[in-house]
């Protein structure tokens, strides 16, 4: 194995370490020597790949938006009907909030820190082709009529509410994990439920 493909390999180990210390662990606030003793490396390799820690967070929290741009691509511009675009979405956030259970806080705790999307002008794109299809399925009466924003604020809260709130509601409400994990299984119904008119 050439001397590249190691350090490849080396640095993919520490940001997949790292993203499993931060969104499966919930541990934001790890340091470079944690992580490095979790990836069963040197903390110096950290500062050789990364150069600080800071900078290993924010190429993580990169690697997260750039993961959540792509699939949101995918499904928005994809050629299926509008209400299997949804669920499609709910399939696909559902799985990962079962990965990384605590990459919805962490993106929100990076975001009030004043880590913003670079590409802003791509996610006004893709929104206004997202409000445009919404305004047409409630032309089809298949949702109720409202502002198009409006129907993605609900959208998006009965989506992340329960996954960004789960240590609270986990704990306010009595669940085991497996328990809330259940919970969150029988989201995707619900939510198509309460969206969808028919």
């Amino acid at each position: 194995m050439s001397t590249k493909a190691i350090d490849h390999d080396t640095e993919k180990l520490i940001k997949d370490t790292a993203k499993h210390v931060f969104f499966t662990e919930g541990r934001f606030n790890a340091t470079t020597q944690e992580i490095a003793d979790a990836a069963g490396v040197n903390r110096t390799l950290i500062n050789y790949y990364f150069r600080s820690r800071n900078n290993l967070f924010d190429i993580v929290f990169q690697d997260a938006q750039t993961q959540e741009h792509e699939m949101m691509d995918e499904i928005v511009y994809s050629d299926l009907p509008f209400k299997e675009k949804i669920s499609k979405h709910l399939d696909v956030f559902f799985k990962q909030s079962k990965q990384y259970p605590y990459l919805e806080i962490y993106m929100v705790t990076q975001m009030n820190q004043g880590i913003c999307y670079k590409d802003k002008e791509h996610m006004n794109a893709l929104l206004d082709k997202f409000y445009l299809e919404i305004a047409l399925e409630m032309e089809r009466g298949t949702i109720e009529k409202m502002r198009p924003e409006q129907f993605v604020l609900n959208f998006v809260s009965l989506m992340s509410f329960p996954v960004s709130m789960r240590p609270l509601l986990q704990e306010t409400m009595g669940f085991t994990n497996e328990g809330y994990d259940k919970l969150l299984e029988e989201r995707k119904e619900v939510i198509m439920n309460t969206l969808f008119i028919n």
